[in-house]
């Protein structure tokens, strides 16, 4: 689970996720050895792990061409809503860019 942090918390920064997770005993104690030894804290190594793991999925060409794929299904999908609101509130997209909002 995540949970936003607001400006307001002040030990940690706007902009920062807190994210809580379970480990087994022996990995929080192996760990917690290897911050000790390097002079470190368990948030800093696990930044450091999760860090090395995104990179390494950079990498991945499997999941660059899934990536793709995403990317298409939402142009797609942006399309088809571009497409509704247009035949909902006339024929032209670019008319529904810059038609003010109608309030009472």
């Amino acid at each position: 689970m995540t949970t936003p942090i607001t400006g307001g918390d002040r030990q940690n920064p706007a902009g920062i996720k807190t994210l809580a997770i379970r480990l087994e005993p022996d990995v929080h104690t192996q760990l917690t050895l290897i911050a000790q030894l390097r002079n470190s804290t368990i948030t800093d190594e696990i930044r450091k792990a999760l860090m090395a793991h995104i990179a390494g999925i950079k990498d991945n060409a499997d999941l660059s061409s899934q990536a793709e794929s995403a990317l298409a299904e939402i142009d797609r999908e942006a399309a088809a809503r571009r497409e509704a609101i247009a035949q909902l509130f006339g024929s032209d997209p670019e008319a529904t860019k810059t038609r003010p909002a109608r309030g009472r």
